[in-house]
């Protein structure tokens, strides 16, 4: 049992990269930490925390316990590789899918496993990176987290570790409520009661051409399309866009203009084919959006019963949905109700919570009566949401065995 000084380092890589869901995960959780242990969390005891980033960072996080440190003199995966695991005290924290293969004091977060439910989604460089690396990190780390239950299923049938090697820590909803909600001249223009909002790339997973392809039937019906967001090349394959006048491709937008888009519009659609989590419905819920989504993968234990939900290859479905939200207003408030109450229920300040939990276990710290070992993979959110992903991640090990 350990009562001396506890030393741990966050894998900063995220700071340096675009910010996706991936990456918004690592900073929610890291302002999460800062403040629980700038609080004086019990879990925090003797512990200190720093931030390495590669040089190439592109914005600072304001921290006020956990100390910033730029190390190397380069970025990409060869300082995550070969420069981070040389600058690591104690153990290792890593948020975004990969981390150094040379640490195995490590907590590691795998999102998903999209690589191989939908390769066609990946170009192949990245493609076998992944299938190469987060294998061989799996099985080096202390232990793995990741998103939803149905993430964690993945990790399991997919072999790349047990299920009790796997805790489950989900994104939350505060950060959306951040947001100030304000139109530029393109979301305004795009805005509207008639207006459905897809977010996501272009990636065949993320199956928005379900939606694009509805395009002349949801002009006759008065409403139109607006598509937020652009792949990457280097990590999706290329996409054409689909032209019509009622579908506008507004690139990337900023948070305040997101929160505009989404508080001024008939819903956002969500049809993807296989998703870690699926942020955006979370997003959306807490700026009084609501949501209609595709009913597989992690979407329906994510969405609950706030959700409205439509099969991923029945676009006629989809209609009937939209046409549902547009002709009856009491379904539309009481969807937006709901969604505001399911959002409540997953929490960054909760993650953070189960991550000094798992830091805790790994350096012996006596943990406070009620909390979960660090040993147990067991599900996390908080309130009705924690008992709903916990039954699922007790249903899909009890599969495994």
């Amino acid at each position: 049992m350990s009562t001396g000084a506890r030393h741990w380092a966050i894998n900063g890589r995220f700071v340096a990269q675009p910010v996706t869901g991936v990456q918004r995960y690592a900073r929610e959780v890291v302002r999460a930490l800062d403040a629980r242990i700038a609080a004086g969390d019990p879990l925090a005891r003797n512990l200190s925390v720093e931030l390495l980033v590669p040089p190439d960072r592109k914005d600072e996080l304001a921290l006020g316990a956990i100390r910033t440190r730029v190390i190397g003199s380069f970025g990409g995966h060869g300082w995550e590789q070969a420069v981070l695991p040389a600058k690591v005290r104690g153990g290792l924290v890593s948020l975004c899918n990969t981390g150094p293969l040379a640490t195995g004091r490590q907590i590691l977060c795998i999102h998903d496993l999209n690589t191989r439910a939908c390769p066609q989604s990946y170009a192949l460089p990245f493609r076998l990176l992944y299938r190469t690396l987060v294998p061989a990190l799996a099985a080096r780390v202390r232990h793995v987290t990741t998103v939803s239950a149905c993430s964690a299923g993945q990790l399991v049938r997919y072999g790349l570790c047990r299920a009790q090697k796997i805790t489950i820590a989900p994104d939350g909803h505060e950060h959306a409520l951040r947001w100030a909600s304000r139109h530029s001249i393109r979301t305004q223009l795009a805005a509207g009661p008639g207006t459905v909002v897809l977010l996501g790339s272009r990636a065949p997973h993320k199956n928005i051409d379900l939606i694009l392809g509805m395009g002349e039937r949801l002009a006759q019906a008065g409403l139109r399309v607006a598509v937020v967001g652009l792949s990457d090349g280097r990590v999706f394959g290329k996409a054409q866009e689909r032209e019509a006048a009622n579908i506008g491709w507004l690139g990337r937008i900023g948070d305040d203009e997101l929160a505009a888009l989404l508080e001024d519009c008939l819903c956002l659609a969500f049809p993807s084919l296989v998703e870690g989590f699926g942020l955006p419905m979370l997003e959306a819920m807490v700026r009084g959006c609501p949501v209609v989504a595709s009913d597989r993968a992690s979407l329906p234990e994510i969405g609950g019963d706030a959700v409205l939900y439509a099969p991923p290859d029945r676009a006629d479905i989809w209609f009937e949905r939209f046409m549902q939200l547009a002709e009856d207003s009491a379904l539309r408030h009481a969807m937006i109700a709901r969604g505001r109450g399911q959002a409540e229920k997953f929490s960054w300040d909760d993650t953070a919570k189960r991550y000094l939990e798992l830091m805790a276990g790994m350096d012996g710290l006596p943990l406070a009566a009620g909390a979960v070992p660090a040993k147990v993979g067991s599900g996390f959110a908080s309130g009705t949401a924690r008992k709903q992903t916990d039954r699922s991640f007790h249903r899909f090990r009890e599969t495994m065995k």
